[in-house]
Order: structure tokens, then C-alpha cells, then sequence
């Protein structure tokens, strides 16, 4: 950076839209400078956004499913020569539709995406943040990390997985001094959904979604706070993490997919 800075730094992925730009703009907006990544040229115009709050921003246009683009995204932080105080591993991506259906390439990239980016980039971020003895690290699940998800039946995994990748790590680095939070939200007033090509659904247009400035301020102060994780969402989403303890597997699964199925078109 160009100009000296006393604020703190956060990398945020996936900070061009959705949950991930109303962390960033959080940040942004309680004192962090940023280094925030997107895949394309929405980036840019987000970290003009973020600026708005003060906040020194280092765009980083990158794909994360490849994993140059995750060495691309460390490079620039390490560019900076400053500690990294705060990390929100939140891109990611589903895909809607039938198994027998969907593109295996699709599908292997969504993987890259939403399990082996976190673990490449967590890998940086851990060992920089426990070299300093302090750091704040935010990695987003999702309510479909709790149930088999049909229809979007890699997707739930990939979360799955992250969920209990983030809940491991936090044990590891409570002793180094950093905290680990997973985030959980439940269905989202993003564009998330139309990405997954799941428009044909109960997810799509005019479904009830949960506020994305709502869910991005409780996994923030959950971050601050250095929680274990936060179900992001109202009341009913809560509840209904609540209820995944309890209810069997195959009936999640039937409950799901009478959400997720596409509906024939008239």
C-alpha cells in the first residue's frame, strides 16, 4: 500500500456480491483495511464501495477453483508486509439440478471451489496468523452443511465439510492465539441461488429469504467475538439448525428435495 496505515488488515474472498460484499463492506466500515477478492470486474467496483468507509482496499480478481488463483490472493497479502489481523473464507458456490444430470467438470470446479480453496488458503492464513500469536479467521458454511441436500447433492457435502474443517481448526489454533468461526446461513436474498441455475425452484424468485446484510452482521460480531459458529439468518432459520440435531437423515433429505427438485415448466 501506498499510503501508511495504522488500521488493521482482512482478506475477504468472494467480496464482490452477496454475503460476502456486506462482510467486506462490515470491515470496511468498523476499521479493517482489505484485501478483497472476486472473480471478475465487480471486485473493482465493489472496493470503490469500501473505500467509502476509509478503508485501504487491494482488489484481487482471482478464480479460487484453480489454484493459482489462491496463490494470487496470498501473494497480495503478503504484499502488503503488514500481519493480517482478520481472514472471511467465504466464496463458494452450489449447483442446482439432478446428479445424472449436472456436468461432472461443474461439479469437480464447485469442490475446488468451496473445499480445497479454504484448505489451500487456510493453510497460508493459519501459519501467518500463529506466527504473530493473534487473528480472527471466518470461514462460511452454510444450514445445508446440517441435512443431505437432493438436487444440490454436492453442494451440502462441500459445506458439510468445511463446517467440521473449521470446527477442527478452531481447536488446533485456540493455544496459537486465533480464533476460528464458522458461518451458517440459511437461504439468502443474494443472487445465489439464480447462479445454481435453481430459478425453476422453491428457492427461486419471490421464495422468503433471509436478509444478506442481516446474516453478513451476525457472522461478523460472532468473528469479533471469536465464537464457534453462528446459524445466519431470523428466528425460523435458527430453529430449524436446531431441529437438524434431531431429525433423521432420510427425512432431511425427502424435506430438501421437495425444495430443491425442479418444477416442470409450463
Amino acid at each position: 500500500m501506498n499510503t501508511p496505515s495504522t488500521r488493521p488488515l482482512a482478506l475477504v474472498t468472494g467480496a464482490s456480491n452477496g454475503i460476502g460484499y456486506e462482510l467486506a463492506r462490515l470491515c470496511a466500515a468498523n476499521g479493517f483495511d482489505l484485501v478483497a477478492t472476486g472473480r471478475s470486474e465487480r471486485i473493482d467496483e465493489a472496493a470503490e464501495r469500501f473505500t467509502r468507509d476509509g478503508a485501504h482496499v487491494i482488489p484481487v480478481r482471482a478464480d479460487l477453483a484453480e489454484a493459482n488463483g489462491v496463490e494470487a490472493v496470498w501473494k497480495a497479502v503478503e504484499e502488503t508486509g503488514r500481519p493480517l489481523a482478520a481472514a472471511v473464507l467465504n466464496a463458494g458456490r452450489s449447483i442446482g439440478g439432478a446428479f445424472i444430470d449436472t456436468d461432472l467438470d461443474d461439479e469437480l470446479s464447485l469442490i475446488a471451489l468451496n473445499v480445497t480453496s479454504v484448505v489451500h488458503l487456510a493453510k497460508h492464513v493459519a501459519r501467518h496468523m500463529a506466527a504473530h500469536g493473534t487473528g480472527r479467521i471466518l470461514i462460511t458454511s452454510s444450514l445445508s452443511a446440517t441435512l443431505p441436500t437432493p438436487y444440490e447433492t454436492v453442494y451440502g457435502p462441500s459445506r458439510a465439510f468445511t463446517r467440521m474443517f473449521a470446527l477442527g481448526l478452531r481447536e488446533e489454533l485456540k493455544e496459537r492465539g486465533v480464533t476460528v468461526t464458522t458461518l451458517m446461513p440459511g437461504a439468502t436474498d443474494s443472487d445465489f441461488h439464480a447462479r445454481a441455475g435453481m430459478n425453476d425452484t422453491a428457492f427461486g424468485v419471490g421464495a422468503k429469504k433471509n436478509s444478506r446484510k442481516e446474516v453478513a452482521r451476525q457472522g461478523f460480531i460472532a468473528m469479533m467475538e471469536g465464537r464457534p459458529e453462528i446459524v445466519g439468518g431470523d428466528t425460523a432459520t435458527k430453529r430449524t439448525a436446531l431441529e437438524h440435531r434431531f431429525l433423521p437423515e432420510p427425512y432431511k433429505a425427502a424435506r430438501h428435495a421437495t425444495k430443491a427438485k425442479p418444477r416442470p415448466q409450463h
